[in-house]
């Protein structure tokens, strides 16, 4: 029985499922959304929730002093192992949820993987939800903007008919014009 035996092992090794939490962990800090399976965004949240903690009470700690928490710094760089990942981390992400209590992420189960079968999950980070934002209100069109229809044929002639009775028509517009007036030689000519 695996009693108190938590986590997923992900179907990996120690190392590599440490550095399949991190690559991931990296991925949703800098691009705020990621797309992966649900079985490793579960495990990715939890990681990622404990990082933002750390990072939250070390910009709180802070404060406006100018000395920076080093040592939370370098936690997070040992496990996270990209620079631009940790800044951002600190300097966007802690100060944008510093008032929040906890639940900074958000999984969202998206069903089946067309390959395999996998079920799949957005996992995102809850206040840069850039999916829910409201689309900006559509320009109304101007009063004489609009197209007008031409008008449908009526129900009981097809179309094939209308068209030969428009060539037939203007067939015969020639024919009923004006009719043409004699030649004349000149004005000496009589």
């Amino acid at each position: 029985m695996r009693h108190q035996k938590s986590g997923r092992k992900l179907g990996r090794t120690s190392s590599h499922r440490k550095a399949t939490l991190s690559a991931l962990s990296v991925a949703l800090i800098l691009h705020k959304k990621i797309r992966t399976t649900t079985a490793k965004a579960k495990e990715a949240r939890m990681v990622v929730e404990k990082l933002i903690t750390r990072a939250k009470r070390a910009v709180a700690k802070e404060g406006d002093a100018k000395m920076k928490d080093v040592h939370a710094r370098r936690e997070a760089f040992a496990f996270l192992r990209d620079r631009s990942a940790v800044s951002a981390l600190f300097n966007e992400i802690a100060t944008k949820v510093a008032t929040r209590p906890g639940g900074y992420t958000r999984v969202v189960k998206l069903g089946q993987r067309q390959g395999d079968g996998a079920e799949v999950a957005i996992l995102e980070l809850v206040d840069y939800n850039t999916g829910q934002e409201k689309a900006a209100p559509k320009p109304k069109a101007k009063a004489g903007a609009t197209r007008k229809r031409t008008p449908k044929p009526k129900a009981g002639t097809p179309k094939k008919a209308e068209e030969k009775k428009g060539e037939t028509e203007a067939a015969a517009a020639p024919a009923t014009a004006e009719p043409a007036q004699p030649e004349s030689k000149g004005p000496d000519s009589q």
